[in-house]
């Protein structure tokens, strides 16, 4: 457990393993570094490890004021000057793949961005708003109902609805108001999101993730992802929702860790 101070803010990172490769990982707007332990003893054969939980997320200090997820980039782009990390593999999911594409830290060599993308369109910032809606009942069975449902692929949703059951319990249990204050101001925070010009800035190999049954990132936007950035490749898992590292872990792992190792030039699909 450690801490690193940011304009008078706690921020939260974990460490696992030593290796000369390391991969930072981060969170999709509902995780936090415990969300990412499971795969932790696998991930950490291959490289070390680093784990942050963003402002308002997990164990990082949470916000008092609206912000843009400038501050998250300049969170990430701290760790990796503290810690002196050199030649990282930065990968972000959904919400962190936004911050992630935004990070221009010379620290980061290869890029992975997995369900995520450029720009907050009318439909996701629509879905957002019902997200909002939700948190601010704090609600934990509303707030589940409203979020969890389009997370998952439909055929991951009705194997598993004894888990998701039990999630909707732990909900109601786990969240107290201060939590969803902080998830609205993240959901807030990415409403300005667009790095549609920029992209091109991307001089790095970078993999990009999509999920055939993405609905709150369909596919269409890695499509647009992979047309922007000069040096990437994309894959589409199949049969799978947003929340791919949970639906189909051994196909999204195998491309992260098959990425880290080959690098771009050898990666084939």
């Amino acid at each position: 457990m450690a801490y690193f101070n940011l304009n008078g803010k706690k921020a939260y990172y974990e460490v696992h393993g030593e290796s000369d490769r390391t991969l930072v990982i981060l969170n999709g707007i509902m995780m936090s570094t415990s969300s990412w332990l499971p795969f932790i003893p696998m991930l950490k054969r291959t490289a070390q490890v680093v784990l942050v939980d963003f402002f308002d997320q997990g164990k990082s200090e949470y916000m008092t004021e609206n912000y843009t997820q400038a501050i998250q980039v300049e969170l990430v782009e701290a760790l990796l000057d503290a810690l002196d990390l050199q030649q990282v593999t930065l990968l972000g999911i959904s919400y962190g793949g936004e911050v992630a594409m935004k990070c221009r830290s010379s620290r980061v060599s290869q890029l992975i961005l997995a369900n995520t993308t450029a720009h907050t369109d009318q439909t996701l910032t629509a879905i957002g708003d019902s997200w909002v809606y939700a948190a601010e009942t704090f609600d934990g069975s509303v707030f589940f109902k409203a979020t969890i449902p389009p997370i998952y692929s439909k055929g991951f949703y009705n194997d598993r609805i004894e888990w998701l059951n039990d999630r909707e319990k732990q909900f109601k249990k786990a969240f107290k108001p201060e939590w969803y204050q902080g998830f609205i101001r993240l959901v807030r925070s990415a409403e300005s999101h667009d790095e549609r010009k920029k992209l091109s800035e991307i001089q790095m190999p970078v993999l990009i993730i999509s999920a055939e049954e993405d609905v709150i990132t369909p596919p269409q936007c890695q499509n647009d992802l992979n047309a922007s950035i000069s040096d990437s490749k994309l894959v589409i898992i199949k049969h799978c929702g947003h929340a791919a590292m949970y639906e189909k872990p051994t196909e999204f792992f195998s491309l992260v860790v098959g990425f880290m190792l080959c690098g771009q030039d050898q990666f084939t699909l």
